[in-house]
């Protein structure tokens, strides 16, 4: 039964959403936004609401013509505004039900999502509760109508046995206390609303609360509009408990339940209300989704950070790298822009539902998916573009080499300055690539702070039989030209109070460069550890600055580690650099660490980081290695 349901539910919202993407766009799609512009209707429910209860007043008589008042006296703001709050309620039921409904076809409502789905139910039924309440505030015939009908109808439960029902059978039993009651309810229920909105999407990774900004202006004007070629009026005149209402025009959006009333009686209406709640509470659970031999959590490596996370049962490549501090590319987030596209380099994915325009046939044959709409079904290693992961738009342009020194016996640090002599905006730790005259691409990490960007600072290692760094080292010149993409990148420090403990292998220093300098320049009092790992002494190419760093900040240091020494008289460590951190660290668990380096050396050194404490979630890399072929994960054959 279910799933029939849901194929037929699908249907209607992949054709629904496929017209709305020819009329708007897969940014702006309405259906593709339907949770924040909930919240953006609660925004303006509140707003509203707050207006006015400021004129409003809760005397038995003193209610209606407070109302009157606000809706004619000052209809260019009261009226207006009580029009949007009325019609801002009906839009929110709707968004609510499209929503919910629209994660029941998708089947995005069990196992971990459980607690989304009942929160959301939870949600309907309190809006409910608040548009019923907010009626009665206006006293006039509706409100009569709501209130006698709400009494009747639990007045057929035992615990009341009728008693409500005698407040209202004749003219005087209603005072100014009751308006007060339904003031305060009408006051508490949307803090609850609000509240349980903010819990709700706590189990949503990056949950946007607001829609996009064209959204937003549309859904206003569009209640504006509303406002003003059917403005919201009282019905019939101020309540009169002596006679019965009629001809009144019904809000079917939040009074449905009240006809029924009078249609199959109060208890059955009862019955089915209770009914519904439960179905919708237990239906997660209904019947269960079985895993069958699947592994509860699964293991997703990302490149071209090279870091793992856990995804769990049914989730989301794209919520499992969220959850887990990843900045991966997103947008839409319902299979309908394709900004998160990616390949799948090994293991079995369920490619999920998605619209055809986001992802054709020929890519689903090499492989890609959509993040936001597969789901691992085995260990995986996914591969995705890096871009604008940190809200630093990604650009291609041209650069100038202003300055060349040679740092070591096969480093040399490159300057390159834009022709227009503007900065170029980027984050401590990511790269640019050197665009080849043939297309290919050879990547390198910024070496300075952000704050110090009127020229970009690479540290480049001479490759001898490389494309690229032999140009550097034997043909470049001052004022010659390279044309470059960037910023990319997502090893960046992360906001937290941890300790950071940061390994560098050869010109990994570079980006842990960039990195230091700029949490100085920030205030970052966090504790900073450096490793450099290397083969000799000299290839300590820069070993005098983090020396200067561990004299002027008392928060930093420094320990530069020798794999092969030779007959050097070195003091210093010995040995590989993961060694060291780890003799010097019992336990890693509370830090973060920040891995640059060969892929060799990173593959290396987290699994023992790991052993030792450290938290999936809390290692961060960036790994360089030299290409031998062009196979999809072979990178280039300079390091960053």
């Amino acid at each position: 039964m279910i799933k029939p349901l849901q194929r037929l539910l699908r249907w209607f919202f992949m054709g629904a959403e496929n017209t709305f993407n020819l009329a708007f766009g897969e940014k702006l799609n309405p259906f593709y936004h339907l949770g924040t512009i909930t919240f953006w209707q609660f925004w303006l429910l509140v707003a509203s609401g707050l207006y006015l209860y400021i004129f409003a007043d809760t005397g038995v008589h003193d209610a209606y013509d407070s109302i009157e008042a606000i809706t004619h006296v000052q209809w260019w703001a009261g009226g207006i505004l009580r029009s949007i709050h009325r019609y801002a309620t009906d839009g929110m039921i709707l968004t609510m039900a499209l929503h919910l409904t629209r994660h029941f076809a998708y089947d995005r409502y069990r196992g971990f999502r459980w607690f989304s789905w009942v929160s959301g139910v939870v949600l309907i039924w309190l809006v409910y509760v608040s548009g019923i309440n907010g009626f009665m505030l206006v006293w006039d015939k509706l409100a009569q109508f709501i209130v006698v009908a709400v009494a009747e109808w639990f007045d057929a439960l035992p615990i009341f046995n009728g008693t409500l029902i005698r407040n209202f059978i004749y003219e005087g039993a209603v005072n100014s206390r009751l308006f007060t009651l339904i003031a305060f309810v009408h006051i508490g229920a949307p803090l609850i609303v609000g509240f349980i909105m903010w819990i709700h999407v706590q189990r949503v990774p990056r949950a946007h609360i607001n829609p996009p900004r064209p959204v937003a202006i549309a859904i206003t004007l569009m209640f504006l509009v509303l406002a003003l070629v059917k403005p919201i009026l009282s019905q019939g005149g101020e309540a009169d408990l002596g006679v019965v209402p009629h001809d009144l025009e019904f809000d079917w959006f939040q009074l449905p339940a009240l006809a029924l009333i009078y249609r199959w009686g109060p208890l059955p209406v009862w019955m089915l209300l209770l009914f519904l709640s439960a179905l919708m509470f237990l239906v997660p659970w209904l019947p269960p989704k079985r895993r069958g031999n699947r592994q509860a959590e699964m293991t997703l490596t990302f490149h071209p950070d090279n870091r793992s996370v856990q995804a769990r049962f049914g989730e989301t490549l794209l919520d499992a790298g969220l959850r887990q501090d990843m900045n991966l590319p997103f947008d839409c987030r319902n299979g309908g822009c394709g900004v998160c596209k990616c390949t799948v380099l090994n293991g079995e994915v369920d490619p999920g539902l998605y619209q055809p325009s986001a992802l054709s046939p020929e890519e689903r044959t090499q492989g890609k998916v959509l993040m936001c709409c597969a789901t691992a079904l085995t260990d995986a290693e996914i591969e995705y573009a890096a871009g604008d992961m940190r809200g630093v738009p990604v650009r291609s342009f041209n650069v100038r080499v202003v300055q060349m020194q040679l740092l070591g016996h096969d480093v040399m640090q490159l300057k390159l300055a834009l022709p227009s002599g503007e900065a170029l905006a980027f984050k401590a730790g990511q790269y640019i690539n050197i665009l080849l005259e043939n297309g290919e691409r050879r990547s390198f990490s910024f070496a300075n702070p952000p704050h110090d960007a009127a020229s970009i600072e690479l540290h480049i290692r001479l490759v001898p039989d490389g494309r690229f760094t032999p140009r550097v080292f034997h043909g470049m010149k001052m004022g010659d030209e390279l044309h470059v993409e960037g910023p990319l990148g997502d090893f960046v420090l992360r906001e937290s109070g941890r300790p950071i403990v940061l390994v560098a292998g050869a010109t990994g220093f570079a980006p842990v460069k960039s990195m230091i300098e700029d949490a100085f320049h920030r205030g970052i009092r966090r504790p900073l550890y450096l490793y450099w790992g290397v083969r000799q002494r000299r290839d300590l190419y820069m070993a005098a600055l983090p020396e200067q760093w561990m004299r002027e900040h008392d928060n930093f240091h420094f320990v530069p580690v020798l794999s092969e020494p030779g007959t050097d008289d070195w003091t210093g460590r010995r040995g590989l650099v993961h060694e060291a951190i780890l003799q010097d660290f019992p336990s890693l668990q509370g830090h973060e660490i920040y891995a640059c380096g060969s892929v060799k050396m990173v593959e290396a050194v987290f699994p023992h980081f790991k052993a030792q404490g450290a938290e999936d979630g809390m290692c961060f890399s960036d790994a360089f290695t030299f290409a031998a072929s062009s196979m999809a994960l072979q990178p280039p054959e300079e390091p960053r």
